[in-house]
């Protein structure tokens, strides 16, 4: 088993995401995107990081009344832009613009049930 990677000073360590129902996200961003959680009960669900213990989690989907747009939007990098657009409809989210080209290379936006926008982007 590895040590866990150190915290990085002034980098972003982690990000919650406030949803409307936890089941309901954690199914969207599994399908999607292939996503794992670990339960914190029933109103917060961790982020697994895909590199496994090295960095246990990324972030975190937190029960909320309501989502508001806007804010900071999180981007996902994608090795497969056009797969990822559609696996996000496959899965029930919605494209909201894109994919189009930017310098250096394609992205979407898209929103999850909950009503979060995110985006997503691949390089040229």
């Amino acid at each position: 088993m590895s040590e866990p990677a150190p915290h990085r000073h002034h980098v972003i360590d982690y990000v919650e995401l406030p949803v409307t129902d936890i089941a309901e996200a954690k199914r969207f961003y599994a399908d999607a995107f292939g996503w794992e959680f670990t339960d914190y009960g029933p109103g917060y669900a961790g982020i697994r990081s895909p590199h496994g213990d090295a960095a246990p989690e990324v972030g975190g989907l937190r029960l909320d009344q309501d989502v508001r747009r806007g804010g900071p939007l999180v981007l996902l990098y994608s090795d497969d832009l056009d797969r990822s657009a559609q696996a996000v409809k496959d899965a029930g989210g919605q494209v909201t613009n894109g994919p189009y080209e930017f310098p250096g290379g394609r992205r979407f936006h898209f929103t999850d049930p909950s009503g979060n926008e995110l985006g997503a982007w691949a390089e040229q």
